[in-house]
């Protein structure tokens, strides 16, 4: 994976990850996918990886947010080392909208990002934010105009190349010792919480809702089954 390759490569001090173009950073999974059963029959294999190798590449990792993070896009923004968004960027959940399972540490992970109140907020409902809100929130690092956006990058990668990359190795490492216990929940929660039928009752309504754009029904999933 790159992130490995930029963690060994003596060359590289600082990684950037970001979308090509104006419009999204990352817009998360193919809800169509979720239709055709490709997603989430597995357990924290099939999403954790992606977020564990930016958090355990030994370089601080920058999130160029030049647009939508949404779903597993907005993981990434929240799992990197920094996140600089451009004012047009928008962050946010989409899961619990398509009926879409997530859990263990790709989820809890984000209370100690923005505190437990505004995680659940986040995971819940499903909500959009600007990028102001969620420099307040302390999810994002700088907030600047696109046209500045290369520019606050480069002005954040040009600090951290004029410091110690020992010492920098050492804090990020702390940093993942910190969160080391969430890993390994998922599929055990799933398992334990997800009905039976749920694949072909409550997440095709929500997958198909997603497709067909219109409001989702959940009303009768909230019965005893």
């Amino acid at each position: 994976m790159a992130f490995d390759a930029a963690g060994k490569d003596p060359e590289v001090g600082v990684v950037v990850f970001t979308g090509a173009g104006e419009k999204s950073f990352c817009a998360g999974a193919d809800v169509s996918w979720q239709k055709e059963g490709k997603m989430g029959h597995g357990g924290a294999a099939d999403f954790t990886p992606p977020y564990l190798t930016i958090s355990r590449c030994p370089k601080p990792v920058i999130a160029r947010v030049n647009g939508y993070a949404i779903g597993g896009g907005h993981h990434f923004a929240y799992f990197c080392d920094f996140t600089i968004a451009a004012e047009h960027a928008v962050f946010g959940q989409s899961e619990p909208r398509v009926a879409y399972p997530a859990s263990g540490a790709v989820v809890n992970y984000l209370t100690r990002i923005v505190g437990h109140k505004r995680a659940r907020e986040i995971w819940m409902l499903g909500r959009r934010y600007s990028a102001a809100q969620m420099m307040k929130w302390g999810l994002v690092n700088a907030v600047v105009p696109m046209a500045q956006l290369d520019q606050e990058v480069a002005k954040w990668c040009d600090e951290l190349l004029a410091v110690s990359p020992t010492c920098l190795k050492i804090y990020k490492a702390s940093f993942i010792e910190e969160f080391e216990d969430l890993m390994g929940q998922s599929d055990l929660l799933r398992r334990w919480l997800t009905p039976a039928d749920f694949r072909e009752t409550e997440q095709k309504e929500g997958t198909s809702a997603f497709l067909e754009k219109r409001k989702p029904d959940y009303s009768r999933f909230r019965k005893p089954r």
